[in-house]
C-alpha cells in the first residue's frame, strides 16, 4: 500500500496492490513453509519493490505475521527474501500485530468510542485487543486464524459435520480460555471486527458492498451469521465464492472464519461487530507516521 505519508496524514491509499499468499496453508506436518509458499513470497516481495520504485516511494515497511512467525523454518524464509530481494523483513510479535491493529480502529472511530474491544481474524491467528486509551491495555494472539484451522481441522469440501462440531469446540475452548483477561478491564463500549474474512462474513450477511465506499457504516450481526452459517457448511469452496463478497481465495476458509466469528460474539456476549476498514497494514503506517512526527 502506497501513501502519501506526512505529518497528520491519514494512511489513505494512493495505490494498493494485493495477493493472497495463504502462507499459513504452505506448511508440512513440522510447521515448516514448504518451497511453494518461500516462492510466493519471494515473488510478492519484488512484485511490491518493483511497485514502490514505480510509484516513487521514498521508503519501504515491510512486515511479515503469524505465518512466518510460527514457521518452524521461519529464520531461512526470512534469509531466502533477504538474499533474492535484498528486504529485510520485519516479523510482528502477536502481540504487536494486536497493538498496531487496534492503532488503526482507534484512530478510524475516535475517542468519543470509549472502551474499544477488537478482533481480527488473520490467516494464522485471531487478534484481541482492548482499552480505552491509543494503546490497548490487553493485547493476545491466538493460534486462531482462518487458513491454519481450515488446514488442521477441515479436511473435506464441505467438510462434514463431525469435523465442524469439533472445530467448534475448539475454537470456543481457546477463545473462553483467555476472555477473562478482556472482560477483567470491563466491557467494551464498541465492538469492532477488522480483516477480509469479517468484512467478507459481514457481506455474506447482507452488509453494503465495498463499491459504497469506507465511510458506509458496516456491521456483523450475531442473529444474521446464526442464520448464514448452516448454509456456509453444506456449500462447496466454489459454491461460497458466488456469495457476494466472498472471493474464491477466501471461499475456502469461511466456514472456519465464520466458527470464530459466531465463538467471539457469543463468549462476549455481543449482538453485532462494527467493521473497522482500516487494519494492521493502516496502523504499520500510522505508527511510522506518529514515529515521524516526534522527530524535531
Amino acid at each position: 500500500m502506497v501513501v502519501d505519508a506526512h505529518r497528520g496524514a491519514a494512511p489513505l491509499p494512493a495505490f494498493s496492490h494485493k495477493a493472497a499468499l495463504r502462507l499459513a496453508e504452505h506448511l508440512d506436518q513440522e510447521g515448516a513453509v514448504l518451497r511453494s509458499g518461500i516462492d510466493a513470497l519471494v515473488g510478492f516481495v519484488s512484485q511490491a519493490l518493483e511497485d514502490a520504485e514505480d510509484k516513487g516511494c521514498e521508503s519501504v515497511v515491510a512486515f511479515a505475521t503469524s505465518a512466518v512467525r510460527d514457521a518452524t523454518n521461519a529464520d531461512d524464509v526470512l534469509a531466502e527474501v533477504r538474499d533474492k530481494t535484498g528486504v529485510e523483513l520485519s516479523v510482528l510479535p502477536g502481540s504487536e500485530e494486536a497493538r498496531l491493529t487496534f492503532l488503526a480502529a482507534r484512530r478510524w472511530f475516535g475517542w468519543s468510542s470509549g472502551r474499544l474491544i477488537l478482533f481480527d481474524i488473520g490467516g494464522g491467528s485471531l487478534e484481541v485487543a482492548a482499552g480505552a486509551e491509543q494503546t490497548p491495555d490487553v493485547e493476545q494472539s491466538l493460534p486462531l486464524g482462518a487458513g491454519r484451522l481450515t488446514r488442521e481441522w477441515l479436511l473435506g469440501d464441505p467438510a462434514e459435520a463431525s469435523q465442524i462440531r469439533a472445530l467448534r469446540r475448539h475454537i470456543r475452548a481457546e477463545i473462553a480460555r483467555e476472555a477473562g483477561a478482556v472482560l477483567r478491564g470491563g466491557q467494551g463500549d464498541r465492538y469492532v471486527a477488522t480483516s477480509k474474512t469479517f468484512r467478507s462474513l459481514a457481506r455474506a450477511c447482507g452488509a453494503a458492498p465495498s463499491a459504497d465506499g469506507p465511510f458506509v457504516r458496516r456491521v456483523l450481526s450475531r442473529a444474521a451469521l446464526a442464520d448464514v452459517l448452516p448454509r456456509l457448511f453444506a456449500m462447496s469452496s466454489a459454491e461460497r465464492a458466488g456469495l457476494q463478497g466472498v472471493s474464491a481465495a477466501r471461499a475456502h476458509q469461511l466456514v472456519a472464519g465464520g466458527l470464530v466469528a459466531d465463538a467471539v460474539m457469543d463468549i462476549f456476549e455481543v449482538s453485532e461487530l462494527e467493521i473497522c476498514p482500516w487494519a494492521l497494514r493502516e496502523g504499520v503506517i500510522l505508527d511510522q507516521l506518529d514515529q515521524m512526527a516526534r522527530l524535531p
